[in-house]
This record gives structure tokens, C-alpha cells and sequence, in this order.
């Protein structure tokens, strides 16, 4: 093993948190004359992923943007709900675009360094040391977006679900799609009693994402989602010939699992690890933007990294919603679509943000007050 190397801070991880806070720290000459390192196995030059958020205003991100929706729909089994986002935006980018540009901008850094290597193991006793599997690096502090293994060991003493899905990008050879409007949930073709629908992303009049997800407790086998997407593009998009662009897959935890106490003075979990990604369902950009945000002014105030990142009652909001979902998860339909017809895209969005005010969480309570949701409610007191 080499001699270890030492970095004031390692990210562990160069995946949408850990770049998302190297780009923030690259971008603030507090952290100029700080050395960086980003470990990870991955050279991260596919795209496995497609992120997708909303907001009023341009943002940093915008030049990344593959594409945007100012309408949407929701359809469930008895209606189609067709919703206009003004004055928000649905934006989508692909993990692809977003790495390119995230290593581009810190490979042009002096003070980042990338080491594509495998982290076996964190040690606190002495010096904080990020061992891999053929050299060890010093810190001063890690942000580790690895997943505790007490997740996997202790998730089902807590609510836990899992956001699992599969998508593909097809291209047909008609013109076939309204780019100007996406489906976020379609209820029509369910898997037997879940909670279970089709999200669809039109990028242009003949591509799309079509994508199969679930919001249960357990994953299914690959060809369980390939089925019901073939059948959905047959049957519902009534679309007999096209070709698979591209595929992907993933599972996310809805959890009220306490990541955050694997946070110590010398190591701050971040992303999915860190809890970051809405208990309630699954977004994660925007969320770690913020978070990556409160992190940075935590450092130049010579405060713990992780202090103050969440609120408190959003997290009960969230206890209470997966708890339904979990106890009567054939409830789903309901809930999104109650949810998305009782309410005005201000009021959804700065609830699903956490920047709503008190008066706009009852009015989003009083959209799915049900007995469900009464006992929900004291069973997470």
C-alpha cells in the first residue's frame, strides 16, 4: 500500500450529490486553497440516470436542460386531469450531460482531484483515513454518499418503501407525441393491487421516455416491468413500431430510516445515504441543491456540515404519508391524484419543496384528509 495522501476534504462518490457539492466548492474561493478529492469506480460516461425538477426562474442548471413542460396530466382510472404548471417549469436532465460538465469544470480545477478507486472502508480512531483497495487517503473531512449498511440490516423497523422503476427511451417512426405536455402519473395499467403507474417524458414528436414505477415494498423481476411497458406503448400509446433508444433502471428508498444519525463530526453522509432524497416521492435534485447549499455556509461559518439541513415537521409530513401508503398501498391512485386536483401548482410545488407556509400544509391536509390518513396520523405520533 502507498504512503496515504492527504486531502482537506474527500467526497466519496461522484454521483449527483457528491458532484453537486464539488461544483459548489469550486465555484467559492473560500475553498481555493483547499485540496479536493473525488473517489469513485466509475468513470460516470453513460447515462444511467434522468433527473427531472421544477422552478419559476432559470436556474444554474439550464444550459444542461434536455427539455421542458409548462403542462402535465395525471390519469387515473376514472379521469384525465390535465394540469397547467404556471408559473413553474418541468425540467429534465440527463445524468449523461450532467457528468460531463460537473468533471469538465473541476478537471480545469488545480485543487480536484479525481481517483477512480473503490472505498473499502472509512477509519476514525486517529487520523481520518479513506482506505481503498490499493492506496489510503488522510482528510480532514469525508462526505460519504455510500449507503449505511444498517439500512439493509434495520430498514424494516421503519417505514420503508422502495420507488423501483424501469424506462425506455423509444423512437417511432411517426410523429406520435405532444412534446408540449408530459403524463406525470398514469393509473390505467396497474400490477394487481399497488400502488403502481406509467410516467412519460416526451423529448419531441417521435421520442420518449416510457417508464413502469412502482411504490412498494418490494422490487420485481426485470421482465415484470419490460411487459408492462410493451403493453402500455401497445395499448394505450397505440403504438405498433418503434425502437429502444436507451434503458434504465433504479431503485429508490421512501424511508423514514435516520440516515442522518450516521453523521459525525468527521463524516457527513450526503444523497440517498444521507437521507436526502424526499421521504414522499423520491425527487432528489432540487433537494440536494439546497442541501449542498447549507452545507457550503456551514463550513465557512465553522459549523458541523450537516447542521440544520432538515425540517422537522416536513419529515413528520412524510412519516405520515409513506405510512398510509405502506399500510394501504392500493391507495396510491387516490392519494397523487387527490393530491394534484385539489390543489394549485403553487401550493404542490413549495409544499414538495418545503417552502410552503403553514396555512398552505393545511390546505394540502385538508386535500386528503381521509379515516386513512386520521389513523396514519396517531400511529406516527
Amino acid at each position: 500500500m502507498e504512503q496515504s495522501v492527504h486531502f482537506d476534504y474527500i467526497i466519496i462518490g461522484n454521483g449527483l450529490a457528491g458532484l453537486q457539492l464539488a461544483l459548489r466548492m469550486e465555484e467559492d474561493n473560500f475553498f481555493s486553497d483547499k485540496k479536493i478529492a473525488l473517489i469513485d469506480p466509475s468513470k460516470k460516461n453513460s447515462n444511467d440516470k434522468t433527473w427531472s425538477f421544477w422552478e419559476t426562474e432559470p436556474s444554474r442548471w439550464n444550459s444542461l436542460v434536455y427539455k421542458s413542460w409548462e403542462e402535465t396530466s395525471i390519469i387515473t382510472s376514472k379521469e384525465y386531469i390535465p394540469f397547467n404548471l404556471y408559473p413553474y417549469s418541468y425540467k429534465t436532465i440527463r445524468s449523461i450531460d450532467f457528468y460531463t460538465e460537473a468533471k469538465n469544470r473541476l478537471k480545469n480545477s488545480n485543487n480536484f482531484q479525481f481517483i477512480k478507486q473503490s472505498v473499502l472502508s472509512i477509519d476514525q480512531t486517529n487520523t481520518l483515513l479513506v482506505k481503498t483497495e490499493n492506496n489510503s487517503y488522510s482528510a480532514s473531512h469525508v462526505f460519504d454518499s455510500r449507503i449505511p449498511s444498517d439500512f439493509s440490516k434495520n430498514s424494516k423497523n421503519h417505514i420503508s418503501l422502495i420507488q423501483h422503476f424501469k424506462g425506455w427511451m423509444i423512437k417511432t417512426e411517426k410523429e406520435t407525441f405532444n412534446d408540449s405536455q408530459f403524463t406525470m402519473m398514469d393509473y390505467r395499467l396497474k400490477d394487481s393491487n399497488q400502488c403502481t403507474f406509467m410516467y412519460v417524458l416526451p423529448f419531441s414528436k417521435n421520442e420518449a421516455l416510457i417508464e413502469f414505477t412502482y411504490f412498494t415494498e418490494h422490487v420485481v423481476q426485470e421482465k415484470t416491468y419490460n411487459e408492462f411497458i410493451e403493453t402500455y406503448i401497445k395499448d394505450y400509446l397505440k403504438i405498433d413500431n418503434y425502437s429502444i433508444i436507451e434503458t434504465e433502471m433504479g431503485q429508490i428508498p421512501m424511508t423514514t430510516f435516520p440516515f442522518h444519525k450516521f453523521n459525525t463530526n468527521k463524516i457527513t453522509k450526503i444523497g440517498t445515504a444521507g437521507g436526502w432524497v424526499k421521504g414522499s416521492t423520491g425527487y432528489s435534485f432540487k433537494n440536494t441543491e439546497k442541501k449542498t447549499v447549507k452545507i457550503i455556509e456551514n463550513l465557512k461559518d465553522n459549523q458541523l456540515p450537516s447542521k440544520g439541513l432538515f425540517k422537522k415537521r416536513f419529515r413528520f409530513y412524510d412519516k405520515v404519508f409513506l405510512k398510509v401508503l405502506k399500510d394501504e398501498n392500493y391507495k396510491g391512485e387516490w392519494i397523487f391524484s387527490q393530491f394534484y386536483k385539489k390543489n394549485n401548482p403553487v401550493t404542490i410545488f413549495r409544499f414538495l419543496d418545503e417552502e410552503s407556509t403553514f396555512i398552505e400544509e393545511l390546505k394540502v391536509m385538508n386535500s386528503l384528509f381521509s379515516w386513512s390518513f386520521i389513523k396514519a396520523f396517531f400511529k406516527t405520533l
